[in-house]
């Protein structure tokens, strides 16, 4: 039973992945903090095992999602130069930082996190992207990708939530900020996610069928069905305005954010 529901959650967050470039992870996020604690593992390290678990499937998906967008031509693969070291530095120390913070902190972290990202997208989402802007130098790329990466592994996504509105912000258009998104999430995924695993056992946690923070049957199921929908996703991606896009995405943080909210402050 715990298999079939891990796969329909890979069959949900992968096809996410692909759509708006996220990894899957402000959807695995959440369903996961409710199997685990359906499945009565200690609530000091529910929200942990839930973030270091989505860490590590979206290594899978984002592999899946940037190949599909890679395709398409979306991926702008100097920009993921730049911003993949401190993508990899940043989400590494976010996982430790993430291991210092109570559980009920990082459920309100992330909902308000969320809420912000819903509003700025949602009203963005009938701006005009201006062509005219220039990205930053890659010094300047490099700082960006270390908060982002901070930012990812704090919250357990591939960086989508952040990462697109950035390339947006630079004039990036929305299908070449999601496919360049999608990219991002590969180091972000890897380094946060082996963080979890060694801060976890570091922390000497105790948990069946798991390594450090990381559910290894929880990361085979969602990996195993997300690698194959999130290529659909990412085909959808391109049949959809960039409008269409932003609403649905802040649409679906919107819904992400009041979840974590209600369950931080109960």
């Amino acid at each position: 039973m715990e298999l079939i529901i891990f796969l329909a959650i890979g069959a949900i967050a992968g096809f996410t992945a692909g759509l708006f470039g996220v990894g899957g992870g402000i959807i695995i996020v959440p369903i996961l903090y409710v199997v685990f604690t359906q499945m009565s593992y200690g609530p000091e390290v529910v929200m942990h095992l839930a973030l270091g678990t989505s860490l590590a499937t979206i290594i899978v998906t984002s592999m899946s999602s940037l190949i599909a967008h890679h395709k398409n031509g979306a991926v702008i693969w100097s920009v993921f130069k730049n911003l993949a070291p401190g993508l990899i530095i940043g989400s590494f120390f976010g996982s430790g930082m993430a291991g210092l913070l109570a559980g009920a902190h990082l459920r309100l972290i992330i909902g308000i996190f969320a809420l912000w990202v819903a509003y700025n997208m949602f009203v963005g989402a009938k701006k005009i992207v201006d062509q005219n802007k220039v990205l930053p130098s890659r010094a300047k790329q490099v700082f960006a990708g270390t908060g982002i990466g901070v930012a990812s592994a704090i919250f357990g996504i591939g960086g989508g939530s952040l990462t697109v509105p950035y390339l947006n912000f630079y004039g990036v258009t929305m299908q070449k900020a999601v496919g360049t998104s999608a990219a991002c999430g590969l180091p972000i995924a890897i380094s946060g996610a082996l963080g979890f695993m060694l801060f976890g056992i570091k922390d000497q946690v105790n948990i069946s069928n798991s390594i450090g923070f990381v559910h290894i049957y929880a990361f085979l199921g969602i990996s195993i069905m997300s690698f194959f929908t999130a290529k659909l996703g990412a085909k959808m991606a391109h049949v959809l305005s960039p409008v269409m896009l932003k609403k649905c995405f802040s649409i679906m943080l919107f819904i992400v954010g009041c979840f974590f909210i209600l369950k931080g402050l109960l």
